[in-house]
């Protein structure tokens, strides 16, 4: 038994036009050929593979045959990789990045981040994309150190040599506790919060590291990942900032409750997007930059 040819790549879009169209003349008039020319196509398909792609006879439809109908599903997978590698091709050509690396603050909502990506997902589809999550002054060290193209920061405090920086808005961050911790009984005296296990998040970077940021308590657990904080909240271990937005299901169902604490006002956690001023972003993390801020309700000027 001989080996199946190769088939062209025009031969398979035949195949699949015939398919989708569901008639020769069919494929024809969108393919923009002679119905001859599409049989012809078939055919020579058909020698190549050794196989039978369809029944012609007693219908006036082509009918895909059982091993046509095995072959179908490789088809599409070629045409499919055949489209992404010219469509890669033409965004490399127009000076779209093949890849973007993008460093995301903890405290950024992550309802603000699914609903960007998944619009960059179908706005850049050729595009690789690499998320971290970090906090504090992690995000900075990953883009000086090349690691991600852009970042979404919180605050810094300082100035970075070589790190250009655009405001991207705010975030409330509200005290809050389990409903059964003792600091959940209604206002409290300045102070009280230092009696209590505060969860306070820690950076991981030698950029902030060592820096406490609205610690109250001398009695403090210290988490360097944000989801864990937030669950041992629940657990009613400690009591801690939080944002809002992260929190907001919580506060309506009534398994976090906020603090009345006069010493420790409601903040805003500020963030900053950021990328190195000698590696400025392409088109894609541009898009990405513009949508950031556009989720946080601030219009980056032009």
């Amino acid at each position: 038994m001989s080996n199946p040819g190769t088939p062209t790549y025009d031969q398979l879009r035949i195949f699949l036009t015939v398919v989708e169209t569901g008639s020769f003349a069919a494929a024809g008039r969108k393919l923009n050929r002679a119905t001859s020319v599409i049989s012809y196509g078939i055919a020579n398909l058909e020698a190549q593979l050794g196989i039978l792609l369809f029944n012609r006879e007693g219908t006036r439809k082509p009918v895909l045959t059982p091993a046509g109908k095995s072959v179908l599903a490789e088809a599409h997978a070629i045409a499919h990789g055949m489209d992404g590698l010219r469509a890669k091709v033409k965004g490399l050509m127009q000076g779209l990045e093949p890849e973007v690396s993008v460093a995301v603050d903890v405290m950024w909502p992550s309802a603000w981040l699914g609903s960007v990506l998944k619009a960059f997902a179908q706005e850049f589809p050729t595009v690789t994309l690499r998320l971290h999550v970090e906090a504090l002054g992690g995000i900075a060290s990953l883009v000086l150190d090349g690691r991600a193209s852009i970042g979404v920061s919180g605050p810094l405090f300082q100035e970075l040599e070589g790190i250009e920086r655009v405001g991207l808005g705010t975030v409330q961050i509200v005290p809050v506790a389990a409903p059964d911790h003792p600091l959940a009984r209604g206002k409290l005296r300045p102070g009280a919060g230092r009696d209590h296990i505060q969860l306070v998040l820690t950076d991981r970077s030698p950029l902030t590291a060592g820096r406490d940021f609205a610690v109250l308590s001398d009695r403090t657990w210290r988490l360097a990942d944000l989801g864990a904080k937030h669950q041992l909240l629940r657990e009613g271990i400690g009591w801690g900032g939080m944002p809002v937005p992260l929190i907001e299901a919580d506060l309506i169902a009534g398994t976090l409750v906020r603090l009345d604490m006069p010493d420790r006002a409601d903040t805003r956690y500020s963030f900053d997007g950021l990328y190195r001023a000698d590696a400025p972003p392409g088109p894609a993390a541009t898009w990405l930059m513009e949508r950031f801020a556009h989720a946080a309700g601030v219009q980056l000027p032009d």
